[in-house]
């Protein structure tokens, strides 16, 4: 086995470690928000490491651009399309995990326009707890 062949096997398995990981988070994460940040950070990183494993693979500037050009669009795309599912998902009123501590975001958006209102968050009681 040569350097290069070490290497790009390397980058495989840390690539699918990465996936794996983002598979577990999806069945053991709570609700829908942690799930959606476990899952983009995985992989976005597992593919980042295959497409890395391509490249080196190859050997060919053609290929190394694209796998790069790859990388590049999942990691400008990925975390804005999380974050627009995990919006419409708040928005639509899906219920956060009972051990969350506190929704920062609770009326402050205007839920005519989907605008966030500015200024300090007031700190929203746990739920579960009563207000004062």
């Amino acid at each position: 086995m040569t350097l290069i062949q070490g290497l790009t096997a390397l980058l495989l398995l840390t690539g699918a470690f990465f996936m794996l990981m983002g598979a577990v988070g999806i069945v053991r994460m709570p609700d829908l928000f942690m799930r959606m940040s476990a899952t983009t950070k995985s992989a976005t990183l597992g593919v980042s490491f295959m497409m890395l494993a391509v490249a080196l693979h190859f050997n060919d500037l053609a290929i190394g651009a694209r796998a790069l050009a790859t990388i590049l669009f999942v990691f400008l795309t990925a975390p804005i399309a999380a974050h627009m599912i995990a919006r419409a998902g708040y928005l639509r009123g899906v219920s956060l995990w009972q051990g969350t501590i506190s929704d920062e975001l609770q009326g402050r958006y205007d839920e005519e326009t989907g605008e966030l209102e500015s200024g300090t968050p007031a700190m929203a009681p746990p739920q579960g707890e009563p207000e004062d």
